[in-house]
């Protein structure tokens, strides 16, 4: 009996399915139901079930990859939750960092607090940040403060005491108490969720892990519940936001883990075909129906940081959100997608994003309740999409509905045709991608010609090959099932679990063998959070800086002789490629430590097309050319019947089931033996008088 692995990716609009065994994948979509979303996970798994009976039976793992710990924030629907915090630091959630994220905006708004001032709670105890301890908790206090929590049925309490990443002596016994007390109230402590300094992030951060804790379990026993009643018989893993993945008991305990794990599988996916074609550095792009998500990878690893915000006020205003510290792929998001709403703007113009329809009611042409023109109804209407063929013709478009949209909500307001307005929809949201990608990229110190767009997502093939022309980058890169490549990127993810501590010592001072000790606590405590038995790679890292710096750069180490000397060569040659100068009069500190303990996984195998010989278009259909400016009758072919080798001149239509490649006038396209998309990007062109007749805006 053949076994399969099963990724499950739970997007804003659709939910995806790649199952890998017996030598292939098979692949599924179905739309995302936001009230429920383990109703459409079960709907995908009883439509593969057809074309694999006893699919979950034979199933040696399903990998599963989620945004609901987002949505309950953004919605506001977590558990009724208490903070409890050294005296004097009750209301560290609204003084934060005292910075204005926008200095001259008079009616700035900042997120309201997870926690209402109410429910805050102070405790007398205090460490130093040596980790001295200069007053024990007040153990009478603190369950005087249980008593109260008790009668106001709190259901969660969030734990930071002052300095407890340096000594989580008090913070500990403060757990058991509330444990003895509450037992039925889910607890996070700031010493296990996020054992690091800066004490408004590690708030913040607990806070959210015990906002989110009781819904996310919910939600996992439910899932998991399910798929034992359908014959599954082994562990769910959960993606996480540092791209690894871990048990459901371990994605419990730390659900605040779970903030990034969709864009995460994403980032894997572009990866591994990286590595499969040996591409060198890449641009992962990956655009489904609510954002897209854009990530540099260099040598197979992406970027990471421990900087992110969830919830902001201003989507894509940093300081604008409640700050989150845990490792998350440094990546840029964009509220551009399928489903991003058009609309005019106070000054006449076309606007796109950030607002999405979803999958509820979705775009116009879903035929579902949606009455606003979208990314995707304006692609529909440019002949990008098929209407017969969308999900393969399981969810059939109305374009006249997506016509009816545009020509109400843009056409009458600025006199253009369905066409044109769509024609702007289209070169707007791609123009806003590329003015982001550029600014991001510019950051990272790269040149964006120099790197190749892997694309990926529902929408992503469809405006990749014209974003790329945008950004000066020459290769476009289509991965097989790249309409749900997050969900295959799940099954290339190890299961990896790390933890952290803080040092704050001086390069020259630091005891190496005592330093070795603390790393080998940590993996043994990262360890313990993974399945037994099978082999675990530990990887470490140092976070080094110069002394009196904020902000330290993370540095990887192994084992040998001259480690502080190895640690400050790395330190320096970081610290000059992210800067571009050294101080050498400054001495180096050494901020954390970190590791990250993995196992290995087995790569799924992806073969190129079996095609014998050049397949023939099987159709031809009108499409507006973005390059040209003008609506050409351009060849259709089906991707499944494509041979390795085969090479197409645009413009023309690549169609597969989950998503649409596009290809522009003098692009040409040639299948690799691992059945991706090569696509040569041609220059830009000047475009026809017929492109700028429309006037838009920058979203």
């Amino acid at each position: 009996m053949d076994e399969y692995r099963i990724g499950i990716d739970i997007g804003g609009t659709f939910t995806d399915f790649a199952v890998v065994g017996g030598g292939q994948v098979h692949v599924e979509k179905v739309l995302t139901t936001p009230d429920r979303p383990e109703v459409a996970v079960l709907d995908g798994l009883t439509r593969l079930n057809r074309a694999l009976p006893n699919l979950l039976g034979a199933a040696e793992d399903v990998v599963h990859a989620t945004t609901l710990v987002t949505n309950v924030v953004l919605e506001g629907k977590g558990a009724k939750t208490a903070l409890i915090t050294t005296r004097g630091f009750r209301d560290i959630l609204e003084i934060g960092r005292e910075v204005r994220y926008t200095v001259f905006d008079m009616f700035i708004r900042y997120p309201k607090p997870l926690v209402p001032r109410n429910l805050r709670f102070e405790v007398n105890e205090r460490i130093l940040s040596d980790g001295t301890i200069v007053e024990p908790l007040d153990e009478t206090g603190l369950r005087a403060i249980a008593a109260s929590l008790r009668d106001q049925k709190i259901e969660a309490v969030a734990i930071c005491f002052l300095h407890a990443y340096r000594n989580p002596e008090n913070e500990a016994r403060a757990v058991e108490i509330l444990r003895e007390e509450l037992p039925n109230v889910e607890i996070s402590a700031s010493h296990e969720v996020n054992p690091e300094p800066k004490e408004y992030e590690r708030t913040s951060t607990t806070v959210v892990d015990a906002y989110v804790k009781r819904v996310v379990s919910h939600y996992l026993e439910r899932l998991a519940k399910a798929l034992r009643q359908r014959d599954y018989r082994n562990n769910l893993f959960i993606m996480l936001s540092n791209g690894g993945t871990a048990t459901v008991s371990t994605a419990k305990r730390f659900p605040v883990q779970m903030l990034e794990s969709g864009p995460a599988a994403g980032v894997e996916a572009a990866s591994y075909f990286a590595m499969l074609a040996n591409l060198g550095p890449i641009l992962a792009f990956d655009m489904g129906g609510t954002t897209a998500k854009l990530c540099i990878v260099e040598d197979g690893k992406a970027a990471r940081t421990r900087s992110f915000e969830v919830a902001r006020v201003h989507r894509f205003i940093a300081g604008s959100g409640y700050p989150v510290t845990i490792p998350v792929y440094d990546l840029l998001e964009i509220g551009a997608g399928g489903g991003s709403i058009a609309r005019i703007n106070d000054l006449g113009l076309i606007e796109v994003g950030p607002a999405s329809a979803g999958s509820v009611p979705g775009p116009a042409c879903y035929g579902l309740g949606g009455e606003l023109p979208t990314v995707t109804d304006a692609d529909l209407v440019l002949g990008h999409l098929n209407a017969d063929y969308f999900l393969g013709g399981d969810m059939k478009l109305d374009r006249m509905a997506a016509e009816a949209a545009i020509a109400a909500k843009l056409g009458t307001p600025t006199g253009l045709s369905p066409l044109a307005a769509a024609s702007g929809i289209y070169q707007l949201v791609n123009e806003t991608m590329a003015a982001a990608a550029r600014i991001y990229v510019t950051e990272k110190g790269k040149a964006a010609g120099r790197l190749t767009l892997v694309s990926s997502g529902g929408a992503g093939p469809v405006h990749a090959v014209d974003l790329a022309r945008k950004l000066g980058i020459r290769k476009v890169v289509v991965p097989p099932y790249s309409g749900v490549m997050s969900s295959l990127g799940l099954l290339t993810a190890p299961l990896a679990f790390e933890r952290s501590r803080s040092i704050h010592q001086l390069l020259e001072t630091v005891d190496v063998e005592q330093l070795e000790a603390t790393f080998a606590e940590l993996e043994a405590d990262a360890a313990a959070l993974l399945p037994p038995g099978a082999t675990k790679i530990c990887e470490r890292s140092l976070d080094l800086r110069y002394s009196g710096q904020d902000y330290a750069l993370e540095v990887q180490t192994s084992g040998g002789a001259n480690l502080k000397e190895r640690w400050k060569a790395a330190f320096l040659a970081a610290y000059e490629a992210q800067y571009g100068t050294v101080d050498d009069e400054n001495p180096i500190e050494l901020a954390a430590i970190r590791t990250k303990v993995r196992q290995a996984v087995v790569l799924p195998a992806i073969s190129g097309a079996k095609a014998a010989r050049d397949a023939a278009p099987k159709g031809r259909r009108d499409m507006y050319v973005a390059n040209l400016g003008e609506v050409r009758l351009v060849p259709v072919y089906e991707r499944a019947a494509l041979r390795t080798g085969q090479k197409i001149e645009g413009p023309a239509v690549i169609e597969e089931r989950e998503s649409t490649t596009v290809v522009g006038d003098g692009d040409s396209v040639t299948v690799d033996s691992f059945g991706c998309l090569i696509v040569a990007v041609a220059p830009t062109v000047a475009a026809t008088a017929s492109a700028g007749e429309v006037e838009v805006a920058e979203a």
